[in-house]
């Protein structure tokens, strides 16, 4: 079991940036593939990166590339999301979800992640 807490959420305006954290409790967070989803208000949760275990890989969505970057320090047990260049299409609440499985796949379906945090909200303004 893993519980996972986000934070740095806010309001910024278009073209600013923010940086999301998330820390996971426990011993076995390097055991984690780890990754942050979204949801913006009236539509579905959707993926918007991940990364391995060891974070030598990454995954990202196409909305997103270029602009926003998943890191992590397992000796930390934390994840992070650098976001630059932030759109008002960006606004959402953001997640930070962890694969148990994480030793078969960088995973972009939220369906592979088996536990979530309670989200952060982030607000871009035009």
């Amino acid at each position: 079991q893993v519980q996972l807490v986000e934070s740095g959420g806010g309001l910024v305006q278009a073209g600013g940036s923010l940086r999301l954290s998330c820390e996971a409790s426990g011993r076995t967070f390097s055991s984690y593939a780890m990754g942050w989803f979204r949801q913006a208000p009236g539509k579905e949760r959707e993926f918007v990166a991940a990364i391995s275990q060891s974070g030598g890989s990454t995954v990202y969505a196409d909305s997103v590339k270029g602009r926003f970057t998943i890191s992590r320090d397992n000796a930390k047990n934390t994840v992070n999301l650098q976001m630059n260049n932030l759109k008002p299409e960006d606004t959402a609440v953001y997640y930070c979800a962890a694969d148990r499985d994480g030793s078969l796949r960088v995973g972009t379906n939220q369906l592979n992640y088996d536990y979530w945090g309670q989200g952060t909200r982030v607000t871009v303004s035009s």
